[in-house]
């Protein structure tokens, strides 16, 4: 029977028209019946392509069709990407996805649509691509209160951020290479900045503690200010620098939420994930941390997510899957992210750094100095206590009446 339907033959659509092709046999035995692509919908032409004659371009043809049970929807987006899952889910089709932004964004509407109609809305490969990390947290660590989820959450930074820290690259030399090599788009924006991180942290810490949570809520910054300096401090200091989205519980039924740059210490799981490799750690009271690692993106390991889920959705045929969290949309769910405490790396310039450190002390009180080699009279750099970041704030205000503040980082 042809009974699925590909939306986009890019990248990812590509990857899994052709690992479900390629493992078909197996495919079925496992769902336990006879199941195959039926159509791949876009609006290109791919002449002389294998699966040519399975291209449509009318959406309306896939979703008109009563055979279709499953569509896998990788156009990317929360704009044509909406309005079709919307359609397909309303007319009782399970959509399966590796849209993150629709995910994170629509996530709530589009599950209680599927709720209605009795259909399905799985999403295992908007965060980490092949790694597996939604179906875990939904089943195999539900019987733990989640205490924090922590991750690397970006391949194209973790790539830029490995060049900086292994080959003394700078920035934009290292993205210029992740450019080359097709890691980063030729607008990196949404990679650099933290805007991808951000949407994969609200993925996962809505099915965590089962709230919507709305990337505009989170606090996102990203790696475009990092200079070799900082770099070399934090090395010196025994820390890696990662990009890191995080999310945990604050007590009072509410959460707090941000991706920024880290200091991760040496010894810390996350600090040895180099290159395009993704990393999420999970913290539960039962099971204590668990590691999730792999490569968070590419044609076939995000297409092995995708399969993965048309076929839990083929062999749940007419029963729904308990995948889902409610909306909410009270900003003050998430906390706001000045009234989170941290520890926070910070360097500054000075005509006469030095003289500055009393001046330090009495605004943070005790603070940890860091070295580099060649460090200029007119620098500094200092590890601040455990403080709310707010104060923090405060303190730095002050203290740039005397100083340039050149750089500032949470330690993780």
């Amino acid at each position: 029977m042809q009974n699925i339907a590909v939306i986009g033959y890019g990248v990812v659509g590509s990857g899994t028209v052709e690992l479900f092709e390629k493992n078909k046999e197996e495919i079925c035995r496992k769902i336990g019946r006879d199941c195959g692509i039926k159509y791949i919908c876009d609006l290109r032409d791919f002449p002389g392509d294998k699966y040519e004659d399975k291209l449509v371009k009318d959406f309306n043809v896939i979703l008109n069709d009563p055979d279709i049970e499953v569509v896998a929807e990788v156009v990317g987006g929360a704009t044509f990407a909406y309005d079709y899952t919307k359609k397909l889910l309303a007319a009782g089709k399970s959509v399966v996805t590796s849209n993150k932004e629709l995910v994170a964004t629509h996530g709530a509407e589009l599950f209680a649509i599927a709720k209605e109609h009795e259909c399905n809305y799985l999403f295992e490969a908007s965060v980490g691509g092949g790694i597996p990390i939604i179906r875990p947290l939904n089943k195999c660590l539900a019987g733990n209160s989640i205490e924090q989820i922590s991750g690397i959450l970006n391949g194209t930074t973790n790539f830029i951020l490995t060049k900086m820290i292994k080959d003394q690259m700078d920035f934009d030399s290292a993205l210029k290479m992740a450019q080359e090599l097709g890691y980063a788009e030729a607008d990196p924006t949404a990679d650099v900045e933290g805007h991808d991180a951000c949407r994969k942290i609200c993925i996962l810490g809505s099915l965590a503690f089962g709230k919507h949570i709305y990337p505009q809520y989170v606090h996102c910054s990203g790696i475009s200010r990092i200079t070799l300096d900082d770099v070399e401090y934090a090395e010196n200091a025994g820390y890696s620098i990662k990009l890191i989205g995080t999310v945990k519980p604050e007590g009072e039924g509410k959460i707090s939420a941000i991706v920024c740059l880290r200091l991760v210490e040496k010894n810390s799981l996350l600090s040895q994930v180099d290159d395009v490799y993704n990393a999420i750690t999970v913290r539960g009271d039962g099971v204590g941390d668990v590691l999730f690692y792999g490569k968070g993106a590419g044609k076939l390991p995000t297409a092995s997510a995708v399969v993965g889920d048309i076929i839990d959705c083929l062999k749940h045929k007419d029963r729904r899957i308990m995948l889902d969290w409610e909306d909410c949309t009270d900003r003050g769910y998430v906390v706001p992210y000045k009234q989170i405490e941290n520890s926070m790396y910070v360097r500054i310039k000075a005509e006469n750094a030095e003289a500055l450190k009393p001046a330090i002390g009495e605004l943070f009180g005790k603070v940890m100095y860091l070295e580099r080699n060649g460090r200029p009279d007119d620098e500094l750099a200092f590890i601040t206590p455990v403080m709310v970041e707010a104060d923090i704030d405060s303190a730095l205000e002050q203290l740039s009446e005397s100083a340039e503040i050149a750089s500032k980082i949470r330690l993780l």
